[in-house]
């Protein structure tokens, strides 16, 4: 980890290092479209349907091999790690935003991306820029080629690489991490963090994770380091039980919002601000009192409660935090594709709810937040996930459902997805081979007071987002 001062400022800084930009490699890369194409044509685990989860398919020596020959990067960052199955996106974001506001330059590296790749990598609220992806392909191409000559990088382990990379250059103050899919073999639980942040677990990814909460668990509890803080949220009793073992193990002190740090959230609504939560958190070196939460549902409150801790931690390691600036900070947060209106006239939402508990948490947060007199909801999601509990789910909100399908590989076909609904909810639905297709079924279905929820997988939503990105609404196949 790169050592830190304390500049006049006030700010924690960055002591010289040699940086990673220092590297020299030949200019394999002419043109940028080039650089992506290579890319995204390496193994992605993301939109394969069959994936063994084990030290084959998702192994760390490979990755540590690559940043290695890249000079290891990640060693010259300061982190925080934030692992979980829903919520982490959220959580990075808040945090993210209340350090920004502090003063810090901040790295964000998350996944999956909505419509923009560069949206998994961004510095203070800003997306990587071409040139500087160009720049970063170049210098990896070298490293990549030498590494394949035995075992092959993936999609995502590039991808992370790059992120260290960019975070080296630009020198950040903190990074911000979000694993991809468990943690324990993640190509992200590299890093040895200033502190560990675990979201509400669930069941998901099953194929990979295993079918029960405390398998899960495990996997999730797999980025915790020797003597590195952790925080988390309530969870279920036998989840508690598997991230307390995981974090004695490694002698990390593990700190549960509600439990050991004093967090309590309200629902509210206002002139000001119409439905909203609130939630306060105090530690003995923190106290916050009322927040508004900048994002719908009770889910976002327990999400900004651990980045309010998250924060904290930080501020026990040396970080300079004004409450206040955080507060502002907090205020700005927005995040796409989480209860996002992308259109007025029909009223469209897209979510990204991707398993059995989102779902559950945004059926709820929509009834609280958004009136309405009928919702059609549009669902598709992917073969790999919890799919009869989020059909369980999404019959107690749906008055109507269309299940089609998105672009990945992984989608499971509408007529499985209808099929299941059916014998679970004992509802009609309808099918349909397209998004475009779909919409189009939606909106001779709904008035003016309606709702169209578009909801299942990023994929899904993302595809809503492109297709809506300029507002002007085109409903036909």
């Amino acid at each position: 980890m790169a050592k830190s001062s304390k500049s006049s400022s006030g700010l924690r800084t960055k002591r010289s290092t040699s940086r990673v930009g220092r590297v020299k490699s030949a200019r394999h890369f002419r043109r940028y479209k080039d650089a992506i194409e290579y890319l995204c044509q390496r193994t992605d685990y993301e939109r394969q349907q069959y994936l063994g989860y084990n030290v084959k398919t998702f192994n760390l020596s490979r990755m540590k091999k690559l940043l290695s020959l890249l000079g290891n990067p990640h060693d010259k960052i300061d982190t925080v790690h934030i692992g979980g199955t829903k919520g982490k996106g959220s959580t990075a974001a808040m945090l993210a935003k209340m350090l920004e506001s502090n003063g810090y330059k901040v790295g964000l590296y998350t996944s999956p991306h909505l419509v923009n790749l560069h949206e998994r990598i961004m510095v203070d609220s800003a997306m990587i820029t071409d040139s500087h992806m160009l720049g970063l392909m170049n210098r990896v191409y070298a490293p990549v080629e030498k590494v394949a000559k035995t075992e092959h990088p993936t999609f995502f382990e590039i991808m992370t690489a790059l992120a260290f990379m960019y975070f080296a250059d630009v020198k950040t103050d903190i990074a911000i991490i979000e694993t991809g899919l468990g943690g324990r073999l993640d190509s992200t639980n590299v890093i040895k963090p200033i502190v560990v942040g675990i979201t509400s677990l669930s069941i998901d990814h099953q194929q990979q994770l295993g079918n029960t909460i405390d398998s899960i668990a495990k996997e999730k509890a797999g980025i915790f380091k020797r003597g590195v803080p952790a925080v988390t949220v309530q969870q279920e009793p036998e989840a508690m039980r598997v991230l307390g073992s995981a974090a004695g193990a490694v002698k990390a002190s593990l700190c549960v919002t509600g439990r050991d740090i004093d967090f309590s959230y309200r629902f509210e609504t206002s002139r000001e601000c119409g439905p909203h939560n609130r939630v306060c958190l105090t530690t003995p070196t923190s106290k916050f009192e009322h927040l508004r939460v900048p994002l719908h549902g009770k889910h976002q409150a327990i999400n900004c409660g651990l980045a309010l801790a998250l924060l904290d931690k930080l501020k026990l390691a040396g970080f300079q935090i004004d409450n206040d600036k955080a507060i502002a900070g907090l205020d700005k947060v927005s995040l796409a594709g989480r209860m996002e209106m992308i259109c007025d006239d029909p009223r469209i939402m897209i979510d990204a709810a991707h398993n059995a508990a989102s779902i559950k948490a945004l059926i709820h947060a929509i009834g609280q937040n958004i009136p309405y007199d009928s919702m059609v909801v549009i669902f598709g999601c992917n073969s790999d996930k919890d799919v009869k509990g989020m059909l369980e789910q999404l019959r107690y909100g749906a008055d109507k459902a269309i299940f089609t399908r998105s672009n990945s590989p992984k989608a499971m076909p509408p007529s499985e997805l209808a099929d299941m609904y059916s014998q679970i909810s004992g509802k009609m639905c309808q099918t349909a081979s397209s998004l475009g297709e779909a919409l189009r079924l939606a909106a001779s279905a709904v008035d003016k007071e309606d709702l169209i929820c578009i909801t299942g997988s990023f994929y899904l939503i993302g595809q809503a987002k492109v297709r809506f990105g300029s507002q002007q609404v085109v409903l036909s196949a």
